[in-house]
């Protein structure tokens, strides 16, 4: 039976267990959280994003997770510049055009904000520049995908927590905790 580890991926940490960089490298990865062996993350989440990362040991169950050609939906709840309008959201569920081609639609809804942990270093914070959140799904998973997405539509991303991937979600895990799935 395969193991399916659950992770709650920090600002910062690196989605792999080395940083191939340097060996004295500072950047925090994975293995400064977990120590299993013989798991792998199924899919990436950038060093500046945080949220749901899931692990496995079953490479063809990590296959599935990961390739977008199986549309798992991953949900994220995204703090942006600026308040969306219904243009910008409505361009968002239609999917956007980006650099690397046209994105798939996305399920899209402006939110209040969610009760989140507080984030190091803190999102800046502007009083003349309003903010927003949406919980934006997604059933690709290209290179920084929703920032993009959000940027093309005039939306800058300032916080971005991967809630759901598929049925597994967060819930009550902690940053830098995990549990069995």
């Amino acid at each position: 039976m395969a193991r399916v580890i659950l992770f709650n991926k920090p600002y910062g940490v690196l989605s792999q267990f080395t940083d191939r960089g340097t060996a004295d490298s500072p950047r925090a990865t994975l293995s400064d959280f977990i120590d299993l062996p013989g798991v792998y993350p199924a899919g990436r989440l950038d060093r500046d994003s945080e949220g749901l990362l899931v692990l496995t040991d079953d490479g063809k169950l990590q296959a599935r997770i990961a390739n977008p050609r199986f549309k798992r939906p991953k949900t994220y709840l995204v703090q942006v510049e600026g308040r969306a309008e219904p243009a910008q959201i409505a361009a968002l569920r239609r999917g956007v055009t980006l650099k690397d081609g046209p994105t798939r639609p996305a399920r899209v809804a402006a939110i209040d904000p969610p009760v989140l942990w507080p984030r190091t270093p803190p999102v800046r914070f502007r009083k003349t520049v309003p903010d927003g959140w949406l919980r934006i799904t997604i059933t690709e998973g290209r290179n920084r995908q929703v920032r993009r997405m959000t940027a093309h539509v005039g939306l800058p991303c300032l916080r971005l927590v991967r809630w759901a991937v598929g049925d597994w979600t967060l819930d009550d895990l902690p940053p830098g905790a995990w549990r069995d799935a």
